[in-house]
């Protein structure tokens, strides 16, 4: 055989040695992660719960997700070992001080009412909106003025829904 005909299958198998190396790379990482959790740091699991550890055993971590709430995982289960300034902001919501870096980010707000213009001029400009209606348009059909010579069926509303008299 010639070396042509073998490229292709020599590129398949390195792309497989690769791809298999970077998962191994990152299944090693998350082993040694989970092996060093200690007592007191703060973990999310992969359910997405924040929690305590309070104790770490072979296999199992007992967990305090709360007051007299305590729960045992596997291992496996933690998804990430957090720092305590990142486990207390988003836990506790104890901001970082004015020392760290991360006062220069922007706040987002928990709830929408601060989104909306607080303007004392905005809040004092009470002048409806022109959306191009008269207020004839809006009252409806009923406050157009009725002519002497119109007829009395012209006083039963009109059918809009396609329906007709006719039989």
């Amino acid at each position: 055989m010639s070396l042509v005909t073998l490229l292709p299958f020599i590129v398949l198998i390195g792309a497989m040695f690769l791809m298999t190396r970077s998962a191994k790379k990152k299944q090693q990482a998350a082993a040694s992660m989970r092996n060093d959790m200690q007592p007191g740091s703060g973990v999310r699991t992969i359910g997405g719960m924040y929690a305590t550890v309070k104790e770490v055993n072979e296999d199992t971590v007992l967990l305090d997700a709360g007051p007299g709430v305590h729960l045992m995982f596997a291992k496996n289960a933690i998804g990430a070992v957090l720092s305590d300034d990142e486990y207390n902001r988003i836990v506790h919501g104890v901001e970082a001080t004015e020392d760290d870096e991360a006062t220069d980010t922007p706040l987002v707000p928990d709830d929408a009412s601060s989104l909306t213009a607080t303007d004392e001029t905005a809040a004092a400009d009470d002048s409806r909106v022109d959306l191009g209606k008269n207020e004839a348009a809006e009252a409806g059909p009923a406050a157009e003025p009725v002519a002497d010579g119109d007829k009395a069926a012209d006083a039963e509303p009109k059918k809009t829904d396609g329906e007709s008299d006719a039989k």
